[in-house]
């Protein structure tokens, strides 16, 4: 699918596993997880100076409030330059509530980054061009929670063409032929697989479509998602692996068959001993 992960692409990844009250108590300061994700993008800002771009999830919220957010950056110093617009957005809601920094539950319902899980990266660029739409993460967004996805990647993928031709041939409309969109929305077909199977279940044991999605989350399996994403590949892998054999074997049949008729139209142009190491090598193969 991928070349060997070099010095390409920097990825830094966190997931709170307890409330954002717990780290205030623990760190003295709502903005643990922000703070720690700078850190961790800045460590890394070698990997990538040609953009960079964090997502946040917030877990547990309401209907009505956003719990997905990205900002992203492709400026001369791109990670300094997305923490910046989050600390603004910061300032902007400590003007409304003055004490937002101490209340974690404030926090996290007015700062669009105050969330559990952040995925940050700085990008080095291997494929596109040096634009703000080519910076990761990049989002797949829908009504259904379970139906969304972040995704940034480290890699390169070889048959991005074959993939994005796969997610035509099924109805999609991608919206590009980038390779971690490609795979993104070919993770997507999957996932909207799996949510739609669970949601047929849930429907057939009395659940209404309001008690199905807490359910759906429950029992909605990421790693078997993935699994089939990394089956489906392995499967194209397989079959471009044979379509070049069959390639290269049917070049050689032509080749040889143009051979033989060179040989047998103009005999005379051919030593003996060039025509009998010929036929030679054509019973051996």
């Amino acid at each position: 699918m991928s070349d060997a992960i070099k010095h390409e692409c920097g990825i830094a990844m966190i997931h709170l596993k307890k409330d954002l009250a717990h780290f205030k108590d623990k760190y003295g300061t709502s903005m643990f997880a922000i703070n720690k994700m700078y850190l961790m993008m800045e460590k890394q800002h070698n990997r990538g100076q040609d953009g960079a771009g964090l997502g946040c999830i917030k877990l547990n919220v309401k209907p009505g409030e956003r719990y997905i957010s990205r900002v992203r950056s492709n400026g001369q110093q791109p990670i300094q330059d997305i923490f910046k617009k989050i600390n603004k957005r910061v300032s902007q809601a400590k003007k409304d509530y003055p004490d937002l920094l101490e209340n974690p539950n404030l926090f996290k319902q007015q700062v669009p980054f105050a969330g559990e899980i952040l995925l940050g990266h700085v990008r080095y660029g291997t494929y596109g061009k040096n634009s703000i739409e080519s910076v990761h993460p990049f989002l797949r967004q829908n009504n259904w929670m379970h139906r969304n996805l972040i995704v940034a990647g480290n890699f390169n993928l070889t048959n991005v063409n074959e993939l994005f031709n796969t997610l035509v041939e099924l109805g999609q409309h991608p919206k590009e032929m980038a390779d971690t969109i490609t795979v993104m929305e070919k993770i997507g077909h999957f996932l909207d697989d799996a949510v739609a199977k669970i949601y047929k279940t849930l429907r057939k044991e009395g659940y209404s479509k309001a008690d199905a999605s807490p359910k759906i989350a429950e029992r909605l399996n990421m790693k078997k998602v993935l699994r089939m994403f990394k089956s489906f590949l392995a499967r194209k892998k397989r079959k471009e692996t044979k379509d070049v054999i069959q390639t290269l074997e049917k070049r050689k049949r032509a080749h040889i068959k143009h051979q033989k008729e060179k040989i047998e139209k103009h005999p005379s142009k051919y030593s003996k001993k060039a025509k009998e190491t010929f036929y030679k090598k054509l019973e051996v193969e």
